[in-house]
């Protein structure tokens, strides 16, 4: 008489057993979907450096079915690990020719778009009082933030060469020191950063030395563009300038000057970091009016004295 009962009770635990081994499976069976996901888009995200062979050719394609975010995120990676960099021409042309068109500058705009303090060289020609230079400048810059401060000399080879000058926020914000030439270059003087003389060889502050101001330059005419529709760069290549390889973006304004920038604006990305590493800019001529060309880029600490006119290495 008490069989059936223990048959019952068993038939009962049986069932309960059964149903945590599903709930189990079940289980797992989410997890491992779940993993294969995120394994999945990690996969997507992630460039292919493997054997520092160039990424696969069909990488334009792959990039161009990723959401906004995703194609930032990999173009991010792609550029710290230095798959840019191992791709042809090419490939280049044809990968970002598939972005969206919000991805360059939304990785432009998350930076960093230079260093806190840092070295550069750089080759510079601007159109004074319609003149073009026959050669270009030729500068070595140190500069370094909060404060702002910046040394900077014109290296032997451009028209300039031998000049030299300081800026220190946090003396004289409105001032440079430095000796600019013939008399000047004799007698070191102070003169303002929005002055004549200041005025004579750029038509730019000393302030805007850097990758920095190029890059804000670039977002701030990148608004104008989108309001008149301009939402593509009218050309993408592949350039080699003072032995610098970049990404060239051309954009071409509908009315020019002086509601843009310039006319024509030509931009070379780096491919490792998020600042351009070079910009041509053209009037509504047709001419060019700027060229500016960042040859080296180094990231530095500097003790003070690389900011006064007392260190023996300069000619003050």
């Amino acid at each position: 008489m008490h069989q059936p009962m223990f048959v019952k009770k068993r038939s009962r635990w049986t069932r309960l057993r059964a149903a945590h081994v599903v709930c189990t499976v079940c289980a797992l069976i989410a997890c491992m979907a779940s993993t294969a996901f995120a394994q999945n888009e990690a996969a997507a995200l992630a460039p292919n450096t493997a054997n520092a062979a160039p990424i696969v050719s069909d990488a334009a394609g792959q990039v161009a079915k990723l959401t906004l975010e995703q194609q930032v995120k990999w173009l991010r990676r792609a550029a710290q690990s230095g798959a840019l960099e191992q791709m042809d021409d090419a490939q280049l042309v044809a990968l970002f020719e598939s972005f969206d068109p919000l991805t360059v500058p939304r990785y432009i705009e998350q930076g960093p778009n230079g260093y806190p303090s840092y070295e550069f060289t750089m080759l510079r020609q601007e159109r004074i009082r319609g003149v073009w230079p026959r050669k270009p400048d030729h500068m070595l810059v140190r500069l370094t933030r909060d404060p702002l401060r910046i040394y900077g000399k014109w290296l032997p080879g451009g028209p300039h060469s031998g000049q030299e000058i300081i800026y220190d926020e946090s003396r004289r914000s409105d001032a440079m020191y430095g000796h600019l030439g013939g008399l000047f270059n004799i007698m070191p003087l102070w003169t303002s950063i929005d002055g004549s003389l200041a005025r004579a060889q750029s038509n730019h502050r000393v302030r805007d030395l850097g990758t920095e101001f190029i890059t804000q330059q670039f977002l701030d005419e990148g608004r104008k563009f989108a309001e008149a529709g301009i939402t593509h760069p009218a050309q993408i290549e592949v350039k080699t300038l003072e032995g610098v390889r970049v990404v060239a973006f051309t954009y071409e304004t509908p009315t020019g000057q002086p509601d843009f920038y310039a006319k024509k604006e030509v931009l070379g990305l780096d491919l490792r970091h998020p600042y351009f590493r070079m910009v041509e800019s053209y009037g509504n001529d047709g001419q060019i009016f700027e060229r500016i060309v960042f040859v080296t880029i180094t990231p530095k600490t500097f003790e003070d004295m690389v900011f006064d006119p007392k260190n023996p290495e300069y000619k003050f």
